[in-house]
């Protein structure tokens, strides 16, 4: 685990659950653009965030950096965005199985060479204990490439899906007899 994340566990359960919810939201509002962009590319506080508080709430602090008043550099805003589409596309998968954290983030952002990221993938790698199948290249859709995000519910064939004109919820009708109303920015079933 990285030394973030080595430093939050050894924080008592209070403390820690108040840095993980409320700090990257101080970096940004105090202007401390690099401690912000540092935690939000820390495996260990991306990995904790994740454990305790649920991907909407790890996604939700991606979206801080683009507030006007948050001065991120082109590097940074690209690093963040890529880091926050890999967990949006994989959060279907990460609401049941937070282990797959790790490979998911490489199986998705391995081909970028930013420093930031690929510093984030090594400590990744580094944090899995025991055998694991570990992506050697990236192997699942880039977080920047296609659909934002997976809605998983339905248990056979989607067969219609409709948005609504705000583009904040959709409906989709199944094979399985079901309809099912989404709230497509956190992917949540309604």
């Amino acid at each position: 685990m990285s030394e973030l994340g080595v430093w939050l566990a050894q924080q008592c359960q209070e403390d820690r659950d108040l840095l993980l919810k409320y700090q990257p939201k101080r970096f940004a509002k105090r202007g401390k653009v690099d401690r912000y962009c540092a935690w939000l590319t820390d495996f260990g506080f991306i990995e904790m965030k994740l454990e305790f508080l649920g991907v909407q709430a790890l996604i939700d602090d991606y979206d801080l950096g683009r507030v006007s008043d948050v001065l991120l550099s082109e590097r940074q805003t690209e690093t963040l965005r890529l880091i926050q589409g890999a967990i949006r596309k994989s959060a279907h998968v990460l609401e049941r199985d937070k282990t797959q954290l790790a490979g998911h983030l490489l199986g998705r952002l391995l081909d970028f060479e930013i420093p930031e990221i690929r510093f984030m993938l090594e400590q990744a790698k580094q944090s899995k204990e025991g055998l694991w199948f570990r992506p050697l290249k990236a192997n699942l859709e880039r977080g920047n490439e296609g659909a934002l995000r997976t809605l998983a519910g339905h248990t056979r064939n989607v067969t219609r899906v409709a948005i609504a004109p705000d583009g904040k919820t959709a409906i989709s009708a199944s094979d399985d007899s079901t309809l099912k109303i989404w709230d497509t920015e956190t992917g949540r079933e309604l």
